[in-house]
């Protein structure tokens, strides 16, 4: 069966170009770079769902490459994780490459092109960062509501699956906290690459917008992380404070059990003991190991407190 490969190409105004690729095949994508005189290498780096966000600059054939963390809308798991996506400014085209999972972009893109503000290359691929960063604000927030659900359901009842989407939670923060830190680093470098110095004023404040919404999203994102740990960190307290008393009650427990066993023991031996001819000896028996036992769980319950 033959790997899907959908190319869309849009005419912008000044004789702008954008065209996106979808496709996961690393041929068909090797070919279309080809076209546009892409050197082979950042074929790899388009396809990678591991690859980290960064920048190259190809001075020789003015190619420049932006790979850039976007959001899975879909769960991984039971939690959110993100995806690179690849972004290609070659002269007045900007090229793009996206699969099944962040083609949704191409969707926010459109409405970039459809409000008519694209005033260059530069201009139109920062205002789709800048989308694509406000895109993660919604399931940020969707994700305080979450904690703030499972939490006030752990004080209720401190159970295995409350405590399982505490940790999906915390697992997909952690993505997302890694993937916002990684987007401000590259816009940093963006900002100090040699590229910056030829971006027009307009650009330049865009790129600064991106900045600031990139860093306001690690900020939130970071807040969350530390909620979910200190939560994290308190359920743990909390469970090894039950265990502790369970061990304590079990202790106290098997302490109070030995005093009957100890009493009736002695009154199993084949010699002579006290009370063996009497006939209420088996109640004496009882009665002073009830006392024993009430001693020793008073001494017990002082010690404990």
């Amino acid at each position: 069966m033959e790997t899907e490969k959908v190319i869309r190409k849009i005419d912008l105004t000044k004789g702008l170009t954008w065209i996106n690729i979808k496709t996961e095949d690393k041929i068909a994508l090797g070919q279309f770079y080809e076209q546009y005189n892409i050197d082979e290498e950042i074929v790899d780096y388009s396809l990678d769902k591991n690859e980290r966000a960064h920048l190259d600059y190809d001075q020789a054939t003015n190619t420049f490459v932006l790979i850039f963390n976007v959001l899975n809308r879909s769960k991984v798991a039971h939690h959110y994780e993100t995806i690179p996506m690849t972004f290609i400014v070659k002269d007045d085209t900007l090229l793009t490459v996206t699969n099944t999972n962040n083609h949704y972009i191409c969707d926010m893109m459109i409405k970039q092109v459809a409000s008519k503000e694209i005033s260059s290359i530069f201009h139109f691929l920062f205002s789709s960062l800048f989308s694509v960063v406000d895109s993660f604000f919604p399931y940020i927030e969707e994700m305080d509501r979450d904690i703030k659900r499972i939490n006030l359901k752990l004080k209720e009842k401190t159970t295995k699956q409350n405590l399982l989407s505490l940790s999906d939670l915390d697992t997909g923060i952690i993505y997302l906290v890694s993937s916002s830190k990684q987007n401000v680093v590259l816009i940093e470098q963006v900002r100090a690459h040699q590229i910056f110095r030829l971006l027009t004023e307009s650009e330049k404040e865009r790129l600064d917008d991106v900045l600031i919404e990139t860093k306001q999203l690690s900020e939130m994102t970071q807040l969350s992380s530390q909620i979910l740990q200190q939560l994290s960190g308190t359920y743990n307290n909390i469970l090894n404070n039950n265990l502790n008393d369970t061990m304590k009650l079990l202790t106290v427990l098997s302490i109070l059990m030995t005093i009957p066993t100890i009493i009736t023991g002695f009154f199993g031996m084949n010699m002579p003991l006290p009370l063996e001819h009497n006939i209420f000896g088996w109640a004496i028996t009882i009665v002073m190991s009830a006392l024993l036992w009430i001693i020793l769980s008073l001494f017990l319950r002082k010690m404990i407190k």
